[in-house]
């Protein structure tokens, strides 16, 4: 596979230099071993935790295996073997060389809190998700996120000022942006995702949460899909399962832990409702969300009654890689009022609001933008409305109809 440049390179690349122990997290697939190997295959030794004999001469003799496996080194796929992770400790108290450990997991419940008990203070957590827009066109320019909010929110940008490359919303809709699906058209994109999915419920999902029943679960993984965009509703989802709201929960806290799905809480003005209020469930590749709703055409996508759940979902992946791959943690809300207005995604930053709504159209009208105007009222922010437009332009005073990416 060709290596294609990640946002996250420049964020991996600051993380080493100021950190002894940088681990790279994300869902299976994305590209973290490849990032790092490319990266810094020069300087550092590679050594995967996959491959069972290896890992079994880590757990049976870890001081051994860390002599013979000493810094600068990769340590591929860590979770495997969390109990190295104390002894990595004690090394790393004694020699703090910045990127002296680079090591890749997908997230999982022991993994994260072997990390915090042992290499709290010590390590960089970054998060590399499927490839976003801009990265399937080979952008590896990277704007601060305040660049990014001004190119999207402001108006000091012209249309001659923006690169324009045309993205394809079915084709990312049907594909998604993991690598290799997204890098390769001659991929089966059903075969793939099929494959992809049988794996991960067999090597992550079942092992974290004891999945009995693979046919429950999947059900449950495809009634996930089709909710994407809406609120999470845990006594519904296990109803229609046939399991309890605590195990619903449990389920969907492996996907999330699993960079699988992201829940956008609400926006409040009380810091307090935005913790106790449900929060929206999106799944952060559209092309995994469209397979498991059964849509494996153009047709399907564009012209179907899920459209609008797949644009936002599309839109709000699009933003949560912007953030991580800056190494930042998403700080994103949805805001719905009482009489029903709702705007898709609100970023606070700086004490400024920004609120974006997101529509499939692609001739935008003043009555698209109707519940983020209402929004503007309510917080005197900046609106904008992502929706499949080519290049920017005002739409009504204080809000610009902006296209759906970010790669513009």
């Amino acid at each position: 596979m060709r290596y294609v440049p990640r946002h996250l390179a420049h964020t991996l690349h600051r993380a080493a230099a100021t950190f002894p122990v940088v681990l790279v997290t994300g869902a299976r697939q994305t590209g973290k071993t490849t990032l790092l190997r490319h990266e810094f295959g020069g300087t550092h030794r590679f050594t995967s935790l996959e491959r069972p004999d290896v890992r079994l001469r880590a757990e049976d003799d870890p001081v051994a295996f860390l002599d013979e496996n000493s810094p600068p080194v990769i340590l591929d796929e860590v979770q495997y073997v969390p109990g190295l992770l104390p002894y990595i400790k004690e090394r790393v108290d004694e020699d703090r060389r910045p990127g002296a450990w680079l090591m890749t997991g997908s997230q999982s419940f022991n993994l994260m809190r072997g990390i915090s008990e042992s290499l709290a203070g010590r390590v960089a957590v970054l998060t590399l998700d499927p490839m976003a827009v801009g990265e399937g066109f080979g952008d590896s320019a990277l704007p601060s996120v305040d660049g990014l909010l001004e190119r999207v929110f402001g108006e000091t940008s012209t249309t001659e000022e923006i690169r324009r490359p045309e993205a394809d919303l079915a084709d990312w809709l049907l594909r998604g942006g993991y690598p290799e699906p997204r890098l390769h058209p001659d991929v089966d994109r059903q075969l793939w995702l099929s494959s992809y999915t049988q794996t991960y419920l067999e090597r992550d999902v079942r092992a974290l949460s004891q999945v009995g029943d693979l046919g429950a679960f999947q059900r449950f993984l495809s009634l996930v899909a089709s909710r994407t965009g809406t609120l999470v509703n845990l006594a519904e989802l296990g109803r229609e399962v046939g399991v309890t709201a605590p195990t619903a929960r449990s389920w969907l806290s492996v996907l999330e832990a699993s960079q699988v799905v992201f829940l956008l809480p609400p926006f409040h003005r009380n810091f307090g409702k935005r913790i106790r209020k449900s929060p929206k469930l999106y799944l952060l590749d559209p092309g995994l969300a469209s397979y498991l709703m059964g849509m494996h055409d153009r047709e399907a996508v564009l012209h179907g009654p899920a459209l609008g759940a797949l644009m936002e979902t599309v839109v709000v992946a699009e933003w949560v890689k912007a953030f991580r791959s800056r190494g930042e943690r998403p700080e994103l809300w949805f805001w719905r009022s009482s009489s029903g207005h709702e705007v898709g995604i609100v970023i606070e930053r700086g004490g400024r609001l920004y609120g974006l709504e997101v529509k499939a159209t692609a001739t935008p009208t003043p009555g698209h933008a109707a519940s983020l105007a209402q929004w503007l009222e309510f917080s005197g922010g900046r609106g904008a409305l992502a929706c499949r437009v080519s290049s920017p332009y005002t739409l009504r005073s204080g809000i610009r109809a902006v296209p759906w990416h970010l790669a513009w």
